[in-house]
């Protein structure tokens, strides 16, 4: 997934518009290598708030694209234009993996490719896709729904969650999370966890968990159970459940597993450790564990993933100067 095209008209919104653009047009030289050829297709100029865009090509070379973004469509109660839509069918229909950000699922079902799949957009807006598009299953409590050739997330936040999503799923967990420490956001959120919690994006020392979770995110080796985060914490376990669900909008266990797992990805890209030596220091206790977790978290197993990413991403110093460290260090 070497090149990423961003589908642009008159009416996308320019938050998520310059959101994909940070994330796929990132300089990420010296830290993964080769990374996107990113480019912007629209017509001639295009108008987006108070400004005036110049994209780099026509709508029509949308289809050479191996991934195409289509933004957040600003007025969702008139159909997106006929030439968009038709462009990100026709890309589709060439192979491109296409990924909608917030009201952009409104661009793909109007293409048909949402039909018979399951989707998201902009809570706000949920249950007017799914009534204008029945053969679409709409999910409006989701950040995004990764379907494979098709993806769709929330609105704001969620959609740098699905583009860090696709970034981890080509370039690995490394180089997700070295992203996202220059963006200064979240390294991961589950597309699954709920989209609209009291605290999405939650800041240090902003909500009752702040001090529990580095606690926990430094002892992923050891066998933690919900009564060991509860007793840490000083909460009852069903408390520290109504708290998860809060600020993370996912349980305490679920939220422990997708840690331990995003270690493990991280152990995988950047250190020679055997996947006995990783199962331990992700508190999986075997390797057999592992791997089941493992393979039905990310969708291969911890090998396969470690032949696919060591090639990719380089264990140097970062350019920001800050280097990789395995995480906890």
């Amino acid at each position: 997934m070497t090149t990423v095209a961003l589908a642009v008209t008159e009416g996308v919104l320019p938050f998520e518009l310059a959101l994909a653009c940070e994330v796929f047009g990132a300089d990420m030289t010296g830290v993964v290598d080769p990374w996107y050829r990113f480019s912007v297709c629209g017509p001639d100029a295009v108008r987006i708030g108070r400004f005036r865009l110049e994209p780099d090509h026509g709508l029509d070379r949308l289809p050479r694209a191996d991934t195409v973004i289509v933004p957040g469509w600003a007025d969702v109660d008139r159909d997106p234009p006929a030439e968009l839509v038709d462009a990100v069918r026709a890309a589709h229909a060439a192979g491109a993996r296409v990924a909608s950000l917030c009201t952009g699922a409104f661009v793909l079902a109007a293409a048909g490719l949402l039909d018979g799949r399951r989707a998201t957009t902009h809570w706000a807006h949920a249950r007017e896709l799914a009534e204008r598009h029945p053969r679409v299953t709409v999910d409006p409590d989701v950040l995004y729904v990764d379907d494979g050739s098709v993806l769709t997330s929330a609105g704001k936040a969620a959609a740098m969650d699905l583009c860090l999503h696709l970034v981890r799923l080509d370039h690995g967990s490394s180089a997700a999370n070295t992203l996202a420490r220059r963006l200064v956001v979240p390294p991961h959120r589950d597309g699954g966890q709920a989209q609209f919690v009291t605290t999405p994006v939650p800041a240090p020392g902003s909500h009752p968990l702040a001090g529990l979770l580095p606690w926990v995110m430094q002892r992923l080796d050891r066998p933690l159970t919900v009564e060991d985060l509860a007793r840490q914490a000083r909460m009852s376990s069903r408390n520290l459940g109504r708290h998860f669900r809060s600020v993370t909008g996912t349980t305490p266990l679920q939220w422990l597993l997708t840690q331990r797992i995003r270690r493990a990805q991280e152990l995988l890209e950047t250190t020679d450790d055997t996947v006995d030596a990783i199962a331990t220091a992700t508190g999986m206790g075997t390797a057999t564990t592992l791997r089941r977790h493992f393979h039905r978290t990310v969708g291969v197993p911890p090998d396969t993933y470690r032949r696919t990413f060591r090639t990719r991403t380089r264990t140097g110093p970062d350019p920001d100067g800050r280097g990789h460290r395995r995480p906890g260090a």
